[in-house]
């Protein structure tokens, strides 16, 4: 066994190093201000934008960079280190076009991925008010017509709704078919008769709009259609057991992020004569703090890898990278919280940030008792 084992190849290194750079010059001097006006992080979009890491994931051929899935892990979870809300635009760009890139025709990318890889947006429209965990529930409906499609209903909790230009929309064909019944679509912003809700107004990610989508009979073509009528509920399924590992990417940056808050202010901080961090009690809160995220990481870059690969235990990998890495950020967060006092409990400082946004991420792509639920049922 060498003892390089699990060191990241030079290339992911490199990466990780420039994406560090730039989200600490680029992202981390607005994440406090896009939290507290909740507002887009229109500094972060273009600075990503510009070096190509808003959707790294498009492949070469149509424009992008062709990463795979854990040099996406790495992007992600270095631009949530300083700041969540932007890290969520490459996660939902991610998310929204994986459908098209699983199963759209080589048209149909060649549509729609090179406009990506320029930086227009793409969302998921998946949950609804009564369609959250149990997505097959989904009202939606896509009645066929003919000239293509008449598409009504409304989504919820869309993630950058009104900033994307793109949205796969998953929609209810047949209702007597259940979810065998459900197809995916792609709808764009300047379709007529699409709309936007008001923005949510939420605990974290305040940066990141999420706003309910409505369809009023919003005509489309055909070929807007993504694979095969009745295809839709797996193509979704598909799509969540790869990009649930993005949010385990974020979950990882958030920690990672309030560890380094927090040892940093332990060295700061005096009492009764020296550093915090000289007590035994805060040094075991350190020590938990960092040997959890090294466990989370480790995990979330085998699912990485697992997920490139398209190996049959994804589904449990993928579940458990998404569940472990966000009740770890939600654990190392509130003791960041902790260790800073007082001052981690206002905004002058990030940990308090950092916990109202690692609690989303033990509940969006599934919560954490759903990802259970698929852990059991797919144990290696």
């Amino acid at each position: 066994m060498t003892s390089d084992l699990f060191t990241l190849p030079s290339e992911y290194q490199a990466l990780r190093e420039s994406v560090r750079a730039l989200a600490e010059k680029e992202i981390a001097p607005h994440a406090h201000a896009v939290d507290e006006d909740h507002r887009f992080p229109q500094e972060a979009s273009d600075a990503l934008i510009k070096a190509n890491l808003h959707a790294a994931h498009v492949p070469a051929e149509f424009g992008g960079e062709g990463a795979d899935a854990l040099a996406v892990v790495l992007i992600i979870e270095e631009v949530a280190r300083v700041c969540a809300s932007s890290s969520l635009i490459p996660a939902v760009n991610k998310l929204g076009s994986l459908p098209l890139m699983i199963g759209g025709d080589t048209e149909q990318k060649k549509r729609w991925l090179p406009e990506l890889a320029k930086g227009k947006g793409f969302s998921y429209c998946l949950s609804e008010s009564e369609a959250g965990s149990d997505a097959a529930a989904l009202k939606t409906k896509a009645e066929k017509t003919a000239n293509g499609w008449l598409l009504n209903g409304s989504k919820k909790w869309i993630s950058n709704a009104g900033v994307s230009e793109f949205y796969t929309v998953i929609a209810q064909t047949d209702p007597s078919k259940g979810s065998k019944g459900i197809t995916a679509f792609i709808v764009e912003k300047s379709d007529p008769g699409i709309s936007f809700g008001a923005p949510e107004k939420k605990m974290g990610f305040r940066g990141s709009p999420t706003r309910e989508v409505y369809f009023d009979n919003v005509e489309i073509s055909d070929d807007r259609r993504i694979g095969e009528v009745g295809k839709g509920f797996s193509i979704a399924m598909d799509t969540l057991d790869h990009t649930r590992i993005t949010i385990a990417a974020q979950a990882l940056g958030i920690a990672q992020g309030a560890l380094d808050a927090a040892e940093k202010y332990s060295h700061e901080r005096k009492q009764f004569g020296k550093e915090i961090f000289e007590f035994q009690a805060i040094q075991f809160i350190l020590a938990d703090m960092a040997m959890n995220i090294e466990a989370a990481r480790q995990l979330t870059y085998a699912a990485a890898a697992k997920s490139e690969r398209n190996d049959k235990d994804l589904k449990f990998f993928s579940a458990a990278s998404k569940a472990f890495a966000s009740d770890v950020a939600m654990k190392v967060t509130t003791d960041a919280v902790q260790v800073l006092g007082g001052y981690g409990y206002v905004s002058d400082y990030p940990v308090e940030r950092m916990m109202r946004d690692a609690k989303l991420t033990q509940i969006y792509e599934g919560t954490n008792q759903v990802q259970r639920i698929v852990m059991a049922r797919n144990i290696p």
